[in-house]
């Protein structure tokens, strides 16, 4: 194995801290990989409608392969990878995953069964699974406490980017020619991007930016066990994954479902959806990762419990909003509603990645962020579409032109429990402030 490259020795990093050109750039590119990442998992869904009629599947099995499928190999795999990239060069394993869920994605303009289907997009979790954890611990190495939240954030602006311009280039591209020819274009793309990573991004140094304990560690390789102890055991850490599980299944069960449902049961056309959805999506969503991880700098160094209070007033915000969404009986007024809970429902992603980022030792960030995605994404990305599939297949025999609309209102719940798992998670950061006063 090659020897981690470095950016700087430990004492340039020390006197100057604020974050420069090239961590500007490599935060920029890293943003660029993450609108594929997200993009590429989300191109499924933005083309549900061909994709059902070409293949003849139902919505239980489009939630099954947009959602347990995927998530199995994509969070399981994320730990071992996780482990690796915290040993190793984490811009090498980025890179890689980088060019093989792209490649995984042109195989899935390629299927011509359900079952192809199935095993292409297998292989992107596989992939993806190598793209997100690696990429949160080169930001916070490039970024230094107190301005974490705010990269992390313009690092998450990814997905809505990613799904907005899924949204607008994959509709166009179907409607001009077919859903295969969209997802081997964007496959394609995606190769390229990861030639861009290890030519363009230089490993940081782990924890460089970081002072006592945690600096000090940065250099010690981390084992798989303790790390994977010392998480599930650390009560704040295991709340802000539940708390972001229960999210995520709102999140991805709505983002898996949304354009189905528009076209479905709304009326809206292919080209209306790149037109308008898209434009709804993108700036609603990168609205709520950006201000929440504005936010989150601003409030979470007076108090600690805002990473949990944050989410909860958002989601508490967002409710009535969704069941407008649901209710609306046409696609405009649809849109209409969509648009605010598109930007609360994502208050909880930034604040909780940084959060993580925060409590763990800088050669535990990238494991961490693994167990985190391992978490959330089992219950949300595993979970919501699964289920919403589920609940309208169900639906469908009694109600066969509003079964889709129906399964939506029973993500409400679901709503209610994000919000009670973010107020205890603040219970807890309040509870570990005073006793951190104390000591």
């Amino acid at each position: 194995m090659h020897q981690t490259q470095e950016l700087s020795t430990p004492t340039a990093t020390l006197t100057d801290s604020r974050p420069g050109v090239r961590a500007w750039s490599a935060l920029i590119i890293l943003c660029f990989v993450y609108v594929l990442n997200f993009l590429d998992r989300q191109l499924l869904s933005i083309l549900a409608k061909p994709i059902q009629d070409d293949l003849g599947i139902t919505d239980g099995q489009l939630g099954l392969i947009g959602g347990f499928y995927f998530a199995l190999f994509y969070c399981v795999l994320a730990i071992p990878v996780g482990w690796l990239a915290d040993r190793t060069n984490r811009v090498r394993v980025l890179s890689f995953a980088c060019a093989l869920w792209s490649a995984a994605t042109v195989a899935c303009g390629l299927s011509t069964t359900y079952a192809q289907l199935v095993i292409a997009r297998m292989s992107v979790g596989i992939g993806e699974a190598g793209g997100v954890p690696p990429s949160y611990a080169i930001v916070s190495d490039y970024f230094p406490p107190g301005t974490r939240g705010t990269a992390l954030s313009i690092y998450n602006l990814g997905p809505p980017i990613g799904l907005a311009l899924g949204v607008a280039f994959g509709a166009s591209i179907a409607a001009a020619y077919n859903w295969r020819m969209a997802f081997i274009c964007l496959g394609v793309v995606g190769i390229l991007a990861a030639l861009v990573v290890i030519v363009f991004v230089r490993e940081p140094v782990r924890g460089g930016l970081d002072h006592g304990i945690g600096r000090a560690n940065a250099a010690n390789k981390v084992a798989f066990w303790p790390t994977f102890r010392m998480f599930f055991s650390h009560p704040v850490l295991r709340g802000v994954s539940l708390a972001t599980g229960a999210t995520q299944f709102v999140t991805y069960a709505l983002l898996n479902f949304a354009t189905l449902f528009l076209m479905r049961e709304k009326g809206m056309t292919l080209s209306e959806v790149a037109a308008y959805y898209s434009v709804v999506v993108g700036v609603s969503v990168s609205a709520g990762m950006y201000i929440s991880g504005r936010l989150i700098d601003r409030f979470a160094p007076r108090s600690k419990s805002a990473y949990g209070y944050l989410p909860a007033v958002a989601l508490v915000v967002a409710i009535p909003f969704f069941i407008g969404f649901v209710w609306a009986p046409d696609w405009r007024l649809a849109l209409a509603f969509l648009a605010l809970p598109m930007c609360l429902n994502y208050f909880y992603l930034s604040p909780a990645v940084t959060l993580v980022q925060e409590e763990v030792q800088p050669n535990e960030r990238v494991m961490a962020g693994a167990l985190l995605l391992l978490v959330m994404n089992l219950i949300g990305l595993g979970l919501g579409p699964t289920f919403l599939g589920a609940v309208s297949d169900y639906l469908r025999p009694s109600h066969p032109e509003h079964s889709l609309q129906l399964a939506f209102y029973t993500l409400v719940p679901f709503y209610v429990l994000a919000v009670l798992l973010h107020l205890w998670l603040a219970r807890l950061l309040k509870r570990e402030d005073l006793h951190r006063s104390r000591s």
